[in-house]
């Protein structure tokens, strides 16, 4: 069975906001294409897809644009060829390429899971969420970084039940930011 891990950059005081300064360096960039370069698809809402697409989907040029720095190109070529499912009840189709999730979000990545394949990995708020509250999450992996940012999305916030976790896996970059892997304590 495939491994859901959900894997996002957060800030001290629980920000997954991109906007509130948890963009990652060049450090970090290079352990996030690592990252995508194991799963063997992505899992997304709708929103994260859409964000995600309009910042990291090769122009149709087939140039990179001006604002990315030679060291983001790994990632985003990473992410660009990565197979992903999109989660929606509002998007009529998707592309980039992806294949769209509609109706039961559990039994569908229930499924997805079943599958052969490498780790499934999923990012956002809502969708985490969502899996999160129905037990589908098998790894949660926080890159903290060394902000308070005092405003913004919240991660998992909303939870039915408290899940406890163990540590399974650290690694401290240069930044200050820290990668900690969890797994359900069962």
């Amino acid at each position: 069975m495939r491994t859901l891990r959900y894997s996002i950059n957060v800030t001290l005081d629980g920000c997954c906001d991109h906007a509130a300064g948890v963009a990652p360096d060049e450090e970090l960039m290079q352990y996030w294409t690592e990252q995508m370069g194991r799963a063997g698809a992505l899992l997304y809402g709708r929103t994260t897809y859409e964000m995600m697409e309009s910042a990291w989907r090769k122009p149709t040029s087939g140039c990179w644009p001006d604002w990315m720095d030679e060291w983001e190109v790994p990632f985003a070529e990473a992410i660009d060829r990565a197979r992903k499912y999109v989660v929606s009840s509002t998007l009529e189709t998707v592309d980039w390429n992806s294949e769209l999730l509609r109706g039961d979000v559990e039994s569908a990545v229930r499924l997805l899971k079943e599958q052969p394949g490498g780790d499934l990995l999923v990012g956002g708020v809502a969708l985490p969420l969502t899996l999160a509250d129905h037990g589908l999450i098998d790894e949660y992996e926080f890159v903290v970084h060394p902000i308070l940012a005092g405003h913004g999305p919240s991660l998992l916030a909303g939870l039915g039940e408290r899940i406890r976790l163990q540590a399974v896996d650290r690694r401290e970059f240069q930044s200050g930011a820290i990668a900690t892997r969890y797994r359900p304590v069962q």
